[in-house]
C-alpha cells in the first residue's frame, strides 16, 4: 500500500475539512425551509400568555401560530431562521434590524396549550421570557 506524502496528507485533510464545512452549511439551509407545520396545528383564537416572572398576562389573537415567535419584538420585517422544526417543538432565531434579536422555542402540549421560552436583546437590554400560552376563546 502506498504511503501518502505530507503534501498529499495535508491536501486530503483540507478536502475533508471543505466537505465538512459544506455539509455544515447545507444542513441549516435545509432547516430554513417553509416549515413550522406544528404552529398550524394550534387552535386559532384568543390566547392568554401567562408569564412566569409575574409580568401581567397578555392576550393575543392567534391566526397562524407565528404570533408566538416574536412576543418581545412585535414589529414586522424581522429576519427569521428556523433552528428546529419538530412535530411538537419549534425553535426560531430572529433578528430585528435596529431593535435586537432573540431565540424562541415553542413546545406544544395540546392544540390549545404551549410552553414558551425566549431570550435575546430588545432595545439594547437582555431579556429572558418563560411563559405558558393557552387558548381562552375566540378573537
Amino acid at each position: 500500500m502506498n504511503r501518502l506524502s505530507n503534501r498529499q496528507f495535508r491536501l486530503l485533510g483540507l478536502c475533508a475539512l471543505a466537505a465538512t464545512a459544506a455539509l455544515g452549511v447545507a444542513i441549516p439551509a435545509v432547516a430554513q425551509g417553509n416549515g413550522l407545520a406544528m404552529l398550524a396545528t394550534l387552535a386559532k383564537g384568543e390566547w392568554t400568555i401567562k408569564f412566569r416572572d409575574g409580568s401581567p398576562d397578555r392576550k393575543i389573537c392567534l391566526r397562524s401560530g407565528q404570533e408566538l415567535i416574536q412576543l418581545r419584538h412585535r414589529e414586522a420585517g424581522c429576519n427569521q431562521f428556523v433552528v428546529e422544526d419538530g412535530v411538537a417543538k419549534v425553535t426560531v432565531q430572529y433578528t430585528c434590524q435596529g431593535n435586537g434579536y432573540a431565540r424562541t422555542s415553542i413546545r406544544r402540549e395540546t392544540p390549545a396549550l404551549v410552553q414558551l421560552e425566549s431570550q435575546g436583546i430588545q432595545g439594547g437590554m437582555p431579556f429572558q421570557l418563560l411563559a405558558e400560552g393557552r387558548r381562552t376563546g375566540p378573537c
